[in-house]
């Protein structure tokens, strides 16, 4: 980290937008457009809270930021029942790629739950097939107008479904068309990842990744049970492990600012730490469901830069966009503006995001110099 780094993003001499950015976290039905859901629910006969994109986009902000899960997740309704032809999936899915590609992603992971798309007629991989014609779509779109991308889906199953072993079977098979992870998602509380143990016993015979939702609306023992029958690689959101670290306050007068004085690591989160297993935070989402309800209401008492400073394998990222009204880039500023980061700390959470990514080792060893040439090319830039 050079102090050209140090001093660019404080002198907001970088525009963040265009810095190239990993998503690993960003929900398929959690990013639509307004007017989107607008145009396909008039096809269908949907009811909507709202007539126009405006006022419609308000509604699903305002009944993200309530602080309750729950009530997070009934948004999704809406957004799932104007996605269940083909035409739908491709539409929603190009175009979430499109998104993702304007907000300077250069690799995405979209997470989605095939079995909720269904009520028409599609068979899973029907389904599965219309998502990725859309997402190869928009990243034709955007690489014929000059920008970088490549995206997978990560196969998701409901944990409050009995369709685990299915639907990773259905992961397993698409494999090696644009299917390169695997994910459970949905209420966390009463239903732990060892209810689909034979799925995670399967999808570790084949060798196939997974990323499980855990510590977000549940707490140690939903990350325990991820790293140990889920064999999770990477945790979803997980940002609950801060409950698992004691914070001895520092009596030192002398002590910088921000020193918090010596951190005691429980098990379960030194074991989360000392292996470099990757955290999925989402900073707002995290915030608007009341996972970080624990250390604070305000978004600067997310332990987000405590898990950072400790040497965390920390990664950005959205949840929701549409939910939540953020951008990758959005969420980068706010981390910026809240905890001071710089240039360099962007570069680090970046690459520990590339690190993390489901990709073949040398995939990701090209992805890490893009990325640091990149940034680098922007620190001189801005110096200049």
């Amino acid at each position: 980290m050079t102090q050209t780094q140090n001093d660019a993003v404080s002198d907001a001499a970088i525009d963040i937008q265009t810095l190239p950015k990993i998503s690993l976290h960003d929900h398929l039905d959690g990013g639509l457009r307004p007017a989107t859901i607008l145009e396909l629910a008039a096809g269908i006969g949907h009811e909507l809270p709202a007539s126009d994109a405006a006022s419609l986009g308000a509604w699903f902000r305002e009944s993200a930021d309530s602080g309750s899960l729950e009530r997070y997740l009934e948004t999704f309704d809406h957004t799932i029942a104007v996605m269940q032809t083909r035409e739908g999936l491709i539409r929603v899915a190009r175009e979430f790629v499109e998104d993702l590609s304007l907000d300077g992603v250069v690799y995405g992971e979209v997470r989605w739950a095939p079995e909720q798309h269904t009520r028409k007629g599609l068979t899973l991989d029907e389904a599965v097939e219309a998502v990725q014609e859309g997402l190869e779509a928009g990243a034709a779109a955007a690489i014929a107008a000059g920008r970088v991308i490549q995206v997978g889906q990560l196969i998701t199953a409901m944990r409050h479904a009995d369709r685990g072993q299915e639907i990773a079977e259905l992961a397993v098979r698409h494999r090696d068309r644009g299917a390169v992870g695997f994910d459970i998602a949905g209420a966390e509380n009463g239903f732990l990842p060892s209810r689909f143990a034979d799925a995670f016993t399967f999808l570790a015979s084949e060798q196939f990744p997974a990323t499980i939702h855990a510590g977000e609306a549940a707490g140690l023992e939903s990350i325990q049970d991820a790293l140990v029958a889920g064999r999770a690689l990477r945790l979803g959101h997980g940002v609950r492990i801060a409950e698992d670290i004691e914070i001895e306050e520092s009596e030192d007068e002398d002590a910088a600012d921000g020193e918090v004085g010596i951190a005691n690591l429980g098990r379960v989160a030194s074991w989360v730490r000392d292996r470099g297993i990757p955290l999925e935070l989402c900073p707002s989402s995290n915030l608007q469901t009341g996972a970080i309800a624990a250390f604070g209401d305000t978004i600067d008492a997310h332990p987000f830069d405590l898990l950072y400073q400790l040497g965390f394998k920390v990664t950005v990222n959205t949840d929701n966009r549409l939910m939540s009204g953020v951008t990758l880039t959005g969420e980068f500023e706010l981390l910026v503006d809240t905890f001071e980061y710089d240039l360099g700390d962007l570069l680090e959470l970046t690459l520990n995001a590339v690190d993390a990514a489901f990709l073949p080792l040398e995939d990701r060893e090209a992805l890490a110099r893009y990325v640091a040439e990149s940034f680098d090319a922007a620190a001189r830039q801005a110096s200049a």
